[in-house]
């Protein structure tokens, strides 16, 4: 990536560019934030859970978080339930809800995450040990 956007400037990121990072569980590329874009206000990742994958879960502080369901099946878990997951759904997850990704299968379970405001990626599982 040739350096921060400037305002008024489109940066295209392809996913095979995009920053991988290894999370608990999952790969996590990093599409668009801060850290190479320039983009202030969110930060879009696409998170790839293999098939019976079921991290312990984790709590944004400060990001709300909209995840978009790729392809696959899973669940969404929090402390108060669960929701099924599948190609085409869209959750919302408020700041301060500890969840967690269940991949069900048979597959992959893949999903889009934007979180505003921006997200250091990686930076929750720290803050909560898993």
């Amino acid at each position: 990536m040739a350096g921060i956007a400037r305002r008024g400037v489109l940066q295209r990121v392809h996913r095979v560019d995009a920053p991988l990072y290894p999370l608990p569980g999952r790969d996590w590329r990093l599409c668009v934030g801060p850290e190479n874009t320039g983009a202030q206000h969110l930060t879009v990742g696409v998170a790839t859970f293999p098939e019976g994958s079921a991290p312990a879960g984790h709590v944004h502080e400060r990001e709300e978080e909209v995840v978009y369901i790729l392809g696959g099946h899973g669940q969404l878990v929090t402390p108060d339930g669960s929701v099924d997951l599948e190609a085409g759904d869209s959750v919302y997850i408020p700041a301060g809800l500890h969840h967690a990704t269940v991949s069900i299968g048979p597959g992959p379970l893949e999903l889009l995450s934007i979180f505003s405001p921006p997200v250091v990626p990686g930076s929750y599982e720290a803050r909560t040990g898993t």
